[in-house]
């Protein structure tokens, strides 16, 4: 029987549809969540000190991504019991209560979202995927499984997604923090002579080829 091997989908691609059950109940990806963003991070395993600070580090942060009309997909290898029972020690031992549905993923599943790793056993990597209204893979990130996230970055990655689409600008590295142009967005390169000329007139720049502006 010809191995089955893990492919990472890649930024632009469609989410890959699956049906999962979750602490929720069943749910189709990304089918359900269609017209609002999506995190979807995996974690190695359940009953595990790095995984157990991210969870409690994405729910601190739950209602931001709620205002930003992103929802919190957690998943994992492990059974939905599995899930279910260390999630009642987090709320019992910890005070923390998990409102985000958490995925009892299958190696199926795992492989086709690139998580199994040859020598790394069953458990899944830790990704995130942020993915947008109509289903597309924006933003993948990826960290070994001694090495726990930022979850302000990833907060801050949704965010800067969406006021890239919406105001059509590219984002400086730290938004809104940046060292050059603080909070402004950055304007395309002129791709052309004229444009090229006038974009002094019409923007805050350094050169031609590097303009910015406010985004209020």
């Amino acid at each position: 029987m010809e191995e089955q091997k893990s492919s990472m989908p890649l930024l632009g691609d469609a989410f890959p549809a699956m049906k999962v059950q979750t602490t929720h109940g069943p749910m189709t990806l990304p089918g359900d969540l269609a017209g609002g963003w999506f995190v979807l991070f995996s974690h190695p395993a359940d009953f595990t000190p790095v995984c157990t600070t991210e969870f409690v580090a994405f729910q601190k942060r739950y209602d931001q991504f709620k205002e930003l009309d992103c929802t919190l997909v957690g998943m994992s290898v492990d059974q939905v019991f599995s899930h279910i029972k260390w999630i009642e020690w987090i709320k019992s031992e910890l005070d923390v209560e998990i409102e985000f549905p958490v995925v009892a993923a299958n190696d199926s599943i795992a492989m086709k979202l690139g998580l199994l790793h040859p020598g790394k056993g069953s458990n899944t990597v830790r990704a995130v995927y942020i993915v947008d209204p109509a289903g597309a893979i924006r933003l993948i990130m990826y960290y070994p499984q001694e090495i726990g996230r930022n979850i302000d970055e990833v907060v801050r990655a949704v965010k800067v997604l969406q006021i890239s689409d919406a105001k059509k600008v590219a984002m400086p590295a730290g938004w809104p923090d940046n060292e050059l142009i603080k909070d402004h967005g950055i304007i395309s390169p002129a791709t052309d002579m004229a444009t090229a000329a006038k974009r002094a007139q019409e923007y805050e720049c350094f050169d031609w080829w590097f303009c910015h502006k406010s985004l209020d």
